[in-house]
């Protein structure tokens, strides 16, 4: 009998889903039409929902996870039940944001994974960085070929694996910024 992903220990977790790079894939941007369409029926009409993370660049190898920037003004804990009613799970949360996946079972990841990331409207760094990367391909290999390098050290810890590229995203989404 598997354990819940909820019984599960990061570690475990960790196993379960561990970090995957693939080549761009043109299938992302449908995935994330389609989960915004659905996510647009059953959101406040004011949600603003944006397509972010390494799957919203041409070009560049990423997670073959859809990461989703849904902004709102306000009613966090609202939408929250609303996304957990629609097959989201929270992950993380606090009074400003809250972190939702979709995608994950027991046996691993399903066919189409997203990551949703619910902020209050104007908390949206990663839009900047997506559109530099977009407009600056020549940086989005350099954070490609950051990714690649990190992949297989970090395969079953996501923790540092996103924390061995905060740098990059920060100074790049200041460079966006200006």
């Amino acid at each position: 009998m598997s354990k819940k992903l909820s019984e599960m220990t990061l570690e475990e977790l960790w196993q379960l889903f561990p970090i995957i790079l693939e080549e761009h894939k043109i299938c992302w941007a449908d995935w994330f039409e389609e989960e915004a369409v659905t996510l647009r029926n059953i959101l406040p009409q004011n949600a603003r929902i944006s397509h972010i993370g390494s799957t919203a660049v041409p070009e560049i190898w990423a997670k073959p996870i859809v990461d989703i920037l849904v902004e709102i003004e306000s009613g966090m804990d609202g939408v929250k039940g609303i996304l957990i009613n629609n097959g989201y799970i929270c992950m993380a949360e606090n009074e400003s944001e809250m972190s939702f996946n979709k995608g994950y079972t027991e046996s691993g990841f399903a066919e189409r994974v997203f990551h949703l990331h619910l902020r209050y409207s104007g908390d949206n760094d990663e839009i900047y960085f997506r559109d530099y990367l977009i407009n600056n391909p020549d940086i989005a290999k350099e954070y490609e070929k950051l990714k690649l390098g990190l992949w297989k050290k970090f395969e079953h810890n996501r923790d540092e694996y996103t924390n061995q590229k905060t740098e990059f995203v920060r100074k790049y989404t200041e460079l966006a910024k200006e």
